[in-house]
C-alpha cells in the first residue's frame, strides 16, 4: 500500500494529530504534521502500542483497564419504572523510570524554588522592619534636636529678658512691678503649656511611627503565610496531576468514544446531580466584542452583532429608561450607549462607501481663473436688493410681497470689470439658515447698511456668519442720498464688532453707495474686482460639473425647479444631476432670465429642469456618469435620512416622556405648511417652532413645496391642523376636503403677518391667569353678640366698597387669619347687597365667631386674565 499522511491515519483511526505524532514520538518515531507514515512505521507504532497494553512479548503490562457495570431503577410517573445501566471503563497506566527520574527532578526544584521564595520573603520582611525602624529612629532624633533648640532658644530669650526686665524694675514704682510680675507669670505659665503640648505631640508621632512599623511587620507576615499556603496548594494540585495524567488521558479517550457510540441512542433523564456534573462550563472571563456602528441600527441587527438574544438588549435598554422594539431604529449615540452599556467596545463606521465611489475623480483637471461669487447680506429694507436693481438695472424689489426678499436669488451680471455672480439674500430675522447658505457658497460678501439706520440685528448675524465661513468683507453704506446720512456712524458702531475699514487702519473696504441715484456703484464694483483678485480665484472649467443647491421649488407645468450655481466643471443639457436624495437626467437650464443656457461653467446660477423632486437646499449638486448608481445613492440617503428621522423622533419621545408627565397635557397647535420654495419651508418652520413655550407647543405634522393637495388638506383633517399656504394656493379638490371637514386654512404672502397670527391663536390656547383684586376694606369698631348669628362685628367701611356676595378674608394686625364668605351684611336693621366708603353696617361672618375689635374685613373679587405669549 502507498504511504499516508498524518491527518488522514488519524482520521481513519478516530484520533487527533496531535496524539498520534505523540504516540509515534513514544515508539521512537520523529514525525510532524504535515509528514508521510510507512507500512513499516505503521507495524513499529502498532507493535508498540500493544506493549504498552500488555500485548504479547510485553512482559509486564504497563496499562490496566477496569471495567464496572451498574444498574439502577428510575420511577417516572405513579406506575413506571425504568431501569438504567451504567457502564465505567477506567484505564490506570504504570510510570516508568523516566518519569519517576523526571518527578523526582521537579519535585527537587519546586523544594528549592520554594526555599529560595521563603529566603527572599524574609530578606524584605527584615529589610522593610530595618527601614521602618530607622526611621522611627531618625524622627526622634528630629524631634529631641527640635525640642534642644527650642529649650536653648527659650532660655536665651528668658535670660535676655530677665535682663531687661532687671533693667526696667529699678525705675518702675511697686504697683507697675506688682503688674509685670502678674504679666511675667502668666507668659511662663502659658510658655510651659505650651512646652506640654509640644511634648505630647512628640509623644504621639512616637507611637503612631512603631504602630505603622508594627502593622507593616504583621502585614509582610500575612503575605508570606499567604504565599506559603499558595505553593502548598499547588505542589497538591501538581502532584495530584502527575499522579493521574496518563489514566486521565486514557479516561478522556474512552469517554469521548463511548459518546460517539451512544449519541444516536436516546439518552434516559437524568437526576440533577448527573446533569451539574456533564453541564457546559460557563466561560472564565466575558467576551468583549468590537461592533462596527453606522449612522443607525436596529435593535434585533445590534443584539445579532454582540452575539446576545434581544431580551438582554431590550432589558438594558429599559434600565437606562428607554422602552424599544425589535424592529425600532437606534441612532449612532444611542447604540453606542447600548454598546459600552453591556461591556463591549464599538468602532464607528462610514456608510457612504458607495457615494465616495461615485465622487471619486470629480473636479481634476487644470484650473483656470474664474469669476466671483458676491453674496449681498444685511439687515431687512437696508437696500440690498435695490442696489442689486440698480447693478442688473432690472426692478427686482418691486416683485417682491411687502418690498421685502424671502427668497435667495442668484443673478450673472456683466460689468466693464468682467462677469460677477450676484447672490440676494433675505435680511428678515426668520431667514437665518438661508444667509447661512449663501455665505457657505459665496466668494466675497457685501455688507449693506443703511447711512440713516445703522448696524441692526441681522447686520450683526451677516458679520458673523461671514466669519464662520471665513469670507472677506466689502462694506457698502446705501442711501447716502439721504439728508440723516451719517456714514461715520456705521464705521463706528461696525468697529465694535471688530469690522475696522481701511482708512482707519483696518482691512475692510468701505464704499458709500446710493441705490437710488447710483452714486458709488462703480466704485463697488472696482472694489469687488480688487479683492477677486486678491483672492486669485480659480476652478476646473471642464469635466463633470459640481455646484450647490441655492434654492428649489415645484412649478406645476414644469414641475421640480433647482436653483444651481455651478462652482467646477460644466454642467450641459442631458447630464445626469445628483442632489441629495434627488437625480435626474437634466432636461432644460435656464438663466434668471429664463433664456434657454445649454452649458454652464463655474460661477454661473442655473435653474434646472428634470429632477426626480424637490431638493433639499444647501444640497451639494454632482454630474455623474451612471444614472443606476445615481439612483442607488439617491434611494440609500433617501433611506437613511428616513431611519434617521425615526430615530430621532423615537429619541425625543423616550427623552421627553417623564417631563410630559410631570408637566401634565401640553396643549398643540398642529400645521400643515407649505410654500413656494425649499427655503421658505426651512424659514417659517424654525420660526414657528421657537414661538413653542412650555405650555403651547408648535407641532409641524407637514411641510413641502408646491400647491396644497387633497393629501395635505386629508393629513390636517386627520391631525386637527391648521393648514398654512405661503405664496401658494389649494387646489380644487383640496378645497372640497377643506370645506367639508371644516379646516382652517390661511394664506400668507409676507413673513411678519404668518407669525404674528400664528403667535395669536397659541395666545388664545394658553390657559387664563386668575387674579385677585381688593374692591373694598372695612374696620371693625365694635362687636355685637346675637342669638342667631353669632358675633356681628360693627364695622366702618374705609376703602372702596363691600359686597355681600364677594370672598372676604379677616386681617388682624395686618396677617390673615380666616379667609371665607360674608353670612350677613346689614346697614341698620335692613339687610343690603353693597355698603360703600365712608358708610357703617353690620357684618356677620360665616362660620367665625372671633372677630375682635381693631380687626380689618377685607373684600376682594376673582378676575380672569387673558395670557399673551
Amino acid at each position: 500500500m502507498a504511504d499516508v499522511s498524518i491527518e488522514k491515519l488519524a482520521s481513519d483511526i478516530g484520533t487527533s494529530v496531535d496524539r498520534l505524532v505523540s504516540q509515534f514520538s513514544d515508539a521512537g518515531i520523529k514525525k510532524a504534521a504535515g509528514d508521510s507514515v510507512t507500512e513499516d512505521e505503521k507495524r513499529k507504532l502498532l507493535d508498540h502500542l500493544s506493549k504498552q497494553h500488555g500485548g504479547a512479548g510485553s512482559g509486564e503490562p504497563t496499562r490496566m483497564t477496569l471495567k464496572r457495570k451498574t444498574t439502577s431503577t428510575l420511577s417516572v410517573g405513579k406506575s413506571k419504572e425504568v431501569k438504567v445501566e451504567v457502564r465505567k471503563k477506567r484505564t490506570y497506566v504504570k510510570r516508568t523510570d523516566v518519569e519517576e527520574q523526571r518527578l523526582a527532578e521537579e519535585e527537587a526544584k519546586r523544594k528549592e524554588e520554594e526555599a529560595r521564595l521563603k529566603r527572599e520573603a524574609e530578606e524584605r520582611a527584615a529589610e522593610e522592619a530595618r527601614k521602618a525602624a530607622e526611621e522611627k529612629a531618625r524622627k526622634a532624633e528630629e524631634a529631641r534636636k527640635a525640642a534642644e533648640e527650642e529649650k536653648a532658644r527659650r532660655a536665651e530669650k528668658a535670660k535676655q529678658e530677665a535682663a531687661a526686665r532687671a533693667e526696667a524694675d529699678s525705675e518702675l514704682t511697686e504697683e507697675e512691678k506688682q503688674e509685670q510680675e502678674a504679666a511675667r507669670q502668666e507668659e511662663e505659665r502659658l510658655r510651659k503649656q505650651q512646652e506640654e503640648e509640644a511634648q505630647r505631640k512628640l509623644e504621639e508621632d512616637a507611637k503612631k511611627a512603631a504602630e505603622e512599623a508594627r502593622k507593616l511587620a504583621e502585614e509582610n507576615e500575612r503575605r508570606w503565610k499567604e504565599e506559603e499556603e499558595r505553593r502548598k496548594k499547588e505542589e497538591a494540585e501538581e502532584v495530584h496531576m502527575h499522579s493521574n495524567r496518563y489514566a486521565q488521558e486514557a479516561e478522556d479517550e474512552e469517554d469521548m468514544q463511548v459518546e460517539r457510540s451512544s449519541r444516536r441512542r436516546k439518552k434516559p433523564k437524568k437526576n440533577a446531580s448527573e446533569s451539574l456534573k456533564q453541564g457546559f462550563n460557563k466561560p472564565a472571563a466575558p467576551v468583549e466584542r468590537v461592533v462596527k456602528l453606522g449612522e443607525t441600527i436596529t435593535v434585533g441587527e445590534l443584539a445579532s452583532r454582540l452575539a446576545i438574544k434581544v431580551q438582554e438588549v431590550i432589558k438594558t435598554m429599559m434600565k437606562m429608561g428607554e422602552m424599544a422594539t425589535i424592529n425600532q431604529v437606534l441612532d449612532q449615540d444611542t447604540a453606542v450607549l447600548v454598546v459600552e452599556e453591556l461591556g463591549h467596545k464599538y468602532e464607528l463606521v462610514n456608510d457612504n462607501a458607495l457615494e465616495d465611489e461615485l465622487l471619486a475623480g470629480s473636479g481634476s483637471g487644470e484650473k483656470s481663473t474664474r469669476a466671483p461669487v458676491v453674496t449681498i447680506m444685511g439687515h431687512v429694507d437696508h437696500g440690498k436688493t435695490s442696489l442689486l436693481d440698480y447693478i442688473r438695472r432690472a426692478k427686482v424689489a418691486a416683485g417682491e410681497a411687502g418690498g421685502i426678499t424671502q427668497h435667495i436669488g442668484a443673478y450673472s451680471v456683466e460689468t466693464d470689470l468682467g462677469k460677477i455672480t450676484f447672490l440676494d439674500t433675505p435680511g428678515h430675522a426668520a431667514f437665518t439658515a438661508m444667509r447661512a447658505r449663501g455665505a457657505t457658497a459665496t466668494d466675497i460678501v457685501v455688507l449693506v447698511v443703511a447711512a440713516d439706520d445703522g448696524v441692526m440685528p441681522q447686520t450683526k448675524e451677516a458679520v458673523q456668519h461671514s466669519r464662520a465661513a471665513g469670507v472677506p468683507l466689502i462694506i457698502a453704506v446705501n442711501k447716502m442720498d439721504k439728508e440723516t446720512a451719517d456714514p461715520d456712524r456705521v464705521k463706528t458702531e461696525l468697529s465694535q464688532l471688530e469690522v475696522i475699514s481701511e482708512e482707519w487702519g483696518g482691512e475692510h473696504q468701505f464704499v458709500n453707495v446710493s441705490a437710488k441715484t447710483g452714486m458709488g456703484v462703480d466704485e463697488l464694483l472696482e472694489a469687488i474686482s480688487l479683492q477677486a483678485e486678491v483672492l486669485d480665484l480659480k476652478a476646473t472649467p471642464t469635466g463633470p460639473g459640481r455646484g450647490i443647491v441655492i434654492e428649489s421649488r415645484l412649478d406645476k407645468g414644469r414641475g421640480p425647479i433647482a436653483s444651481v450655481l455651478v462652482q467646477e466643471g460644466e454642467v450641459k443639457a442631458g447630464d445626469i444631476l445628483l442632489c441629495g436624495e434627488e437625480y435626474g437626467r437634466v432636461r432644460a437650464m435656464r438663466d434668471e432670465n429664463g433664456n434657454d443656457v445649454k452649458l454652464a461653467g463655474p460661477s454661473t446660477p442655473v435653474e434646472i429642469l428634470g429632477l426626480s423632486g424637490v431638493p433639499v437646499a444647501g444640497e451639494d449638486a454632482l454630474v455623474v456618469q451612471d444614472e443606476r448608481k445615481a439612483r442607488e445613492v439617491a434611494g440609500k440617503r433617501h433611506q437613511k435620512k428616513r431611519e434617521l428621522k425615526l430615530a430621532r423622533q423615537q429619541k425625543a419621545k423616550l427623552e421627553n416622556m417623564f417631563a410630559n408627565m410631570e408637566a401634565g397635557d401640553v396643549s398643540e397647535l398642529n400645521v400643515v405648511l407649505k410654500a413656494d420654495v425649499q427655503g421658505s419651508v426651512e424659514a417659517i418652520s424654525e420660526s414657528l417652532i421657537k414661538l413653542s413655550t412650555s405650555e403651547v407647543k408648535v407641532n409641524i405634522v407637514g411641510s413641502g413645496v408646491g400647491g396644497i393637495t387633497e393629501t395635505d388638506a386629508s393629513l390636517a383633517a386627520a391631525s386637527s391642523a391648521i393648514v398654512v399656504g405661503f405664496n401658494v394656493r389649494a387646489d380644487a379638490t383640496a378645497r372640497k376636503v377643506i370645506e367639508a371637514e371644516e379646516i382652517d386654512l390661511r394664506y400668507y404672502s409676507v413673513i411678519y403677518d404668518l407669525i404674528d397670527e400664528v403667535k395669536a391663536a397659541m395666545s388664545g390656547m394658553l390657559a387664563p391667569e386668575f387674579k385677585q383684586e381688593i374692591i373694598g376694606l372695612a374696620e371693625v369698631r365694635d362687636v355685637f353678640k346675637s342669638p342667631k348669628l353669632g358675633a356681628i362685628a360693627g364695622c366702618m367701611v374705609t376703602e372702596g366698597i363691600v359686597k355681600r356676595s364677594n370672598p372676604i378674608r379677616v386681617l388682624r394686625e395686618n396677617v390673615v387669619i380666616y379667609e371665607g364668605e360674608l353670612e350677613s351684611l346689614r346697614r341698620f336693621k335692613d339687610d343690603v347687597q353693597e355698603v360703600r366708603n365712608g358708610m357703617e353696617c353690620g357684618i356677620g361672618v360665616k362660620n367665625y365667631n372671633d372677630v375682635k375689635v381693631g380687626d380689618q374685613i377685607e373684600v376682594f373679587e376673582i378676575i380672569e386674565v387673558q395670557r399673551q405669549i
